[in-house]
């Protein structure tokens, strides 16, 4: 088994240990809940203060022109598509992740007319599933939304599916999806594919362009480290650029906003999925974000990644064999950037965990789930956090009376 003095080690020889500093963190607390929020960076803080204190303080209205905040969407956008593998103008930054899914669904929907049928996979996010029986119901023509088990997706790609929708990175297991081979299939099938990446953006190494990916969505707050609420992007790929329709439109998306035109004509290419005016302070806070990824090599965060991930299952089934079942796979191939345990009481462990120092979340029916983002987590956080995770069960801190009753945020 792992040492402590080996974890250090690996954290002396780590080349992403220096980002650490990036972050405001309290060190009596071991942070492995970035799969959910992301700590807030330095960068971050100073891009909203001068946002707040010079751009608005001073700039006031001005600072729409002067300070670039009209042009934000597509300008950050671009800085995102480094860390998907898409190019210069293929991404565009805007609303929230749930809102972008529903414009990308119902532009998949025009595009197969003589199709009838949205797939999404049982078990995905309940946002993307609500989103697409929306879209669904909205559509002009008949629409019905086929939830699979997405192991069986091949028994499913009928010649009636217009477009398959999946996340990449399961939210509860961390299970990472075959995104070139998944699209080949949806596509042989004559199907647009439409990929959610929200915990795979800043988690993996993500190729968009490479794996040919029709549509893609993401959020920012997770792995990105945006900030809470953070901002959506959209990726449309370049074949579709003259093809997509904004069913959502609004002012942003027109080819000329302040015309202000009766009659919607939208910009070219992705910048139409713009509807309203931008989240100037989302967008600082994401800007400060993109300034630390900026200087990050994905190949090495997927390296220390998949370390952090190995070491926390190893040391987990050598300190407490048969305590907990793992539902995140083993194989390097399809495992995201978290760990998923499951225990029959697992509120109550992971509440337990928050008190002696070490944060993840709890999902339904007993998922205790771990984020390793490698930006600011160590080797030495992982024992750490098995050795109080010993001494929770050990004391049966997690059967105490208070945690009978859930909090409304898990």
């Amino acid at each position: 088994m792992t040492t402590r003095e080996e974890c250090r080690a690996l954290d002396e020889a780590d080349v992403l240990a220096p980002f650490r500093e990036d972050f405001i963190l309290d060190d009596s607390l071991i942070y492995l809940d970035g799969n959910s929020l992301g700590p807030l960076s330095h960068s971050s803080q100073s891009r909203v203060r001068h946002a707040l204190d010079v751009q608005w303080g001073e700039g006031l209205v001005r600072s729409w022109g002067s300070a670039g905040w009209m042009d934000q969407p597509q300008r950050l956008g671009d800085r995102v598509a480094r860390l998907i593998g898409a190019g210069p103008g293929e991404v565009v930054v805007a609303d929230t992740l749930t809102f972008l899914l529903a414009k990308l669904l119902g532009t998949a929907l025009e595009l197969r007319p003589d199709r009838s049928v949205i797939v999404t996979d049982h078990v995905n996010f309940h946002s993307d599933l609500y989103i697409a029986e929306g879209m669904a119901r909205l559509s002009p023509r008949p629409v019905q939304v086929r939830a699979i088990d997405r192991d069986h997706l091949d028994d499913f790609l009928t010649e009636d599916v217009a477009v398959v929708m999946l996340t990449h990175v399961d939210f509860r297991t961390g299970e990472m999806l075959d995104l070139s081979g998944i699209t080949r299939r949806v596509h042989n099938a004559g199907a647009i594919m439409i990929w959610d990446f929200a915990h795979s953006t800043g988690a993996v190494p993500l190729d968009a362009t490479g794996a040919d990916v029709d549509f893609a969505a993401g959020c920012t707050y997770k792995y990105v480290n945006a900030g809470p609420g953070g901002p959506g992007f959209a990726y449309v790929a370049p074949r579709w650029q003259s093809e997509i329709r904004n069913v959502l439109p609004g002012w942003l998306g027109h080819v000329a906003p302040f015309d202000f035109e009766d009659t919607f004509r939208p910009a070219p290419g992705v910048r139409q999925l713009v509807t309203s005016s931008p989240s100037v302070l989302a967008l600082a806070a994401l800007e400060g974000a993109l300034d630390v990824w900026d200087r990050v090599d994905m190949n090495d965060v997927r390296r220390k990644s998949l370390a952090l991930t190995d070491l926390f299952i190893e040391l987990v089934e050598a300190r407490l064999p048969g305590e907990f079942g793992l539902a995140t796979p083993r194989e390097h191939s399809r495992r995201g950037s978290q760990v998923a345990l499951r225990h029959a009481e697992g509120y109550g462990m992971m509440q337990a965990l928050a008190e002696v120092g070490v944060i993840g979340d709890f999902r339904d029916p007993d998922i205790c789930r771990f984020g390793f983002a490698p930006l600011y987590v160590r080797f030495v956080d992982v024992f750490d956090a098995v050795e109080r995770l010993v001494g929770v069960i050990e004391r049966g801190e997690h059967r105490a009376e208070r945690f009978r009753v859930r909090n409304a945020v898990t």
